[in-house]
């Protein structure tokens, strides 16, 4: 975008709460521009229209743009485990955008920058991902898992090889000390 064509200044109406030490990025109004909410991409996270708080990019699952559509899957926490979270996704949320501008760039740059470590592995009776995500404003690393559709995540030898395949992702993530 040139010098003469910026965006302008997101109308203090949309401007959602904001914590001290955030800041917007980047914001699009969502549907036809007429009372379908705006979506506000800041440092900390992505605000959706309807939402009272923000998502942090660490809880965002997915993020699908088609060049007219943002599709957002969020996490949701199912449980937590020593040392993880295992997370579910929440319903998809996708959102008409005439005029994205930067937004869907921010999204899929903080997205995707949050991840620090992320492999599938094969679980007895079914398959889960394993991530290690940043989160803005903590130190260190949040673990989750996401079981694949159909895995028995209750089960005891899948909560066993869970723990030591998270355990064993954190060691191999762990800093050096020199």
């Amino acid at each position: 975008m040139g010098l003469f064509n910026r965006k302008p200044k997101l109308p203090p109406a949309d401007r959602p709460p904001l914590a001290t030490d955030e800041r917007v990025l980047a914001w699009a109004a969502a549907g036809n521009g007429e009372g379908d909410g705006v979506l506000v991409a800041s440092n900390l996270g992505l605000w959706l229209p309807g939402r009272g708080h923000r998502l942090g990019w660490h809880e965002i699952l997915k993020a699908i743009w088609s060049g007219r559509e943002l599709t957002v899957t969020p996490a949701e926490q199912v449980t937590e485990r020593d040392g993880y979270q295992v997370v579910a996704d929440c319903p998809a949320e996708t959102y008409l955008l005439l005029d994205p501008g930067d937004l869907p760039h921010q999204v899929r740059a903080r997205v995707t920058r949050s991840v620090a470590y992320t492999a599938h592995h094969e679980l007895p009776g079914g398959a889960g991902r394993i991530a290690a995500r940043r989160v803005a404003g903590v130190d260190g690393l949040t673990w989750t898992v996401r079981y694949d559709p159909g895995t028995p995540a209750d089960d005891e030898t899948v909560a066993a090889e869970t723990d030591r395949l998270v355990a064993a992702a954190r060691a191999a993530t762990a800093p050096v000390d020199v």
